[in-house]
């Protein structure tokens, strides 16, 4: 193992201590809390390599709801730290520090469990898509609410003026769909190689969920292109493509693991 996961208890606390301090209020141009957020960011990475064991005797993935959960947002947030060296995007810092504190808080509870995901040549390579792809189209989710806030206030429904991350809003929407786009890229790869797994099956909920998410992606980008679907429309089928997939897996395994007390597969 790289860390131990014993190491987990103490990486917890101060990670969450971070993403505390980058939610306080600051003065415009102060760089703390910039770089508090990264600190935590990089103590969150620090604290899901030692959830994992990729080196051990059991080695492989820590699977559950919330070690899903809380991977997908530090994703986020790595793009967020790359948009912030390109554009101003401080007015996300404070729900994503939020958001930060639940998510290492929720997989502190909840650690789940390391499970071997080799049980075909290609499973551990569709595991990281699937986990790659949540965070695409988890950073696509945040474009889109904030898409939608200054569409509403355009349309003179909310106070502020009609831009987010100080791009006009045709330019944030091509960025939105963009991670839509490579998110549903990712997400096609995982499935054509979750269908090579001995382990796959029509009948289980996640399989399930999983291709009606993709169906609702495919729709989207198929309606943008064709249809020119736009605004409050297209973002709303983001929500529901992005709804079906969380329920795929976070969802089923929230369900298994809180709920029924049975052990992640």
């Amino acid at each position: 193992m790289i860390l131990s996961a014993a190491s987990v208890t103490w990486l917890a606390p101060p990670a969450v201590l971070a993403y505390l301090l980058a939610s306080l209020p600051a003065a415009e141009g102060q760089r703390w809390p910039a770089q508090a957020l990264t600190a935590a960011w990089l103590l969150h990475g620090l604290l899901l390599l030692a959830g994992a064991d990729f080196l051990g005797s059991h080695g492989g993935l820590r699977l559950g709801f919330a070690p899903v959960l809380s991977f997908t947002l530090w994703l986020v947030l790595g793009v967020h730290g790359i948009e912030s060296r390109l554009m101003p995007v401080g007015q996300l810092r404070r729900l994503l520090a939020w958001c930060g504190v639940a998510a290492v808080a929720l997989a502190w509870l909840f650690p789940g469990e390391v499970r071997a995901v080799a049980h075909s040549r290609w499973a551990p390579l569709h595991w990281v898509l699937g986990l790659t792809s949540y965070g695409l189209f988890g950073a696509a989710v945040l474009h889109a609410l904030m898409l939608d806030s200054a569409d509403q206030r355009l349309r003179g429904k909310g106070p502020g003026p009609a831009t987010a991350l100080g791009l006009p809003l045709l330019k944030l929407e091509r960025l939105t769909f963009r991670f839509v786009e490579a998110g549903f890229v990712v997400l096609t790869l995982a499935l054509v190689l979750g269908l090579a797994s001995p382990n796959w099956s029509w009948r289980d909920h996640k399989t399930v969920l999983s291709l009606l998410g993709w169906a609702t992606f495919a729709a989207l980008i198929a309606g943008r292109l064709w249809r020119g679907w736009r605004g409050r429309q297209a973002t709303r089928w983001l929500y529901a493509g992005t709804l079906l997939l969380l329920l795929a897996y976070v969802g089923s395994r929230f369900v298994l693991e809180v709920l029924l007390h049975r052990p992640v597969a």
